[in-house]
């Protein structure tokens, strides 16, 4: 087995919260920097960065995988991942089947934007990313897993926008491949204050908004390699494949 190291939780250009430093090339050099071998591209409600972040890491070590960071109507944010763009543009129209009517307002919320390998502006998104969808935790983990996905609940020690947070528990009948911790909270404490998800799979991200935060927490994954299939493999602590704290 080999040692992974991975944040799966960054935020671009595209997020109204992401600094407008956070540009394809901003975030492999960080990530690099940082000692990376995967990132996670989890902007607000919209996968439309991330395939370009991808297309920029041809020719780097470092393994970029396809996602977004959903709120669902309860307010809770979940880290999806997706095999490849083909799935993920099945995903994106999803997301956008459930969008609420709410506009963007940039000098209150933030430029909502796409960038190229070049940092050209290519489009900038109206609708207001950080509002929540129309669609339940329940629902957006069957969407995830009929596509085949990663499902993560963020955040889960946080008190606000954490499955914690919102419905003061976490659901018995809720499949997921790991949980996610922030940066700000240390995995044996939280163990001890929700001792039932001691047999999850754990993992930690910094949630990065500005590039400087690019690897401010991050998990190993033991594995063969760094497929989609070991990286699965690993969340879910299957074949001797596992995630570590660092």
């Amino acid at each position: 087995m080999k040692k992974y190291i991975a944040d799966l939780h960054i935020h671009t250009v595209l997020s109204p919260c992401g600094d407008v430093e956070m540009s394809p090339k901003n975030i492999l050099h960080y990530a690099r920097k940082a000692g990376l071998d995967i990132i996670g591209i989890t902007d607000h409600n919209s996968t439309l960065q991330a395939p370009v972040i991808k297309k920029a890491a041809k020719g780097t070590n470092i393994k970029v995988l396809l996602g977004a960071e959903i709120t669902t109507k309860e307010e809770i944010h979940c880290l999806t991942f997706f095999e490849n763009e083909i799935i993920l543009d099945q995903f994106q129209t999803f997301i956008e089947n459930h969008y609420s009517a709410i506009k963007n307002k940039p000098e209150l919320f933030g430029f909502q934007l796409v960038v190229n390998e070049n940092e050209d502006v290519i489009q900038e998104v109206d609708i207001m990313l950080s509002a929540a969808l129309t669609i339940s935790v329940d629902q957006l983990q069957q969407k995830t897993e009929s596509l085949g996905g990663i499902f993560i609940p963020a955040h889960v020690d946080k008190a606000k926008n954490s499955i914690f947070s919102q419905l003061g528990f976490l659901p018995e009948d809720l499949s997921f491949d790991a949980l996610e911790l922030s940066r700000h909270h240390k995995q044996n404490s939280f163990l001890k204050q929700h001792p039932q998800i001691a047999t999850s799979s754990l993992i930690q991200s910094s949630d990065a908004h500005y590039p400087q935060d690019i690897g401010a927490a991050k998990t190993a994954f033991e594995m063969a390699d760094n497929s989609w299939n070991e990286i699965k493999l690993a969340l879910k602590r299957m074949d001797k494949r596992k995630t570590l704290f660092i």
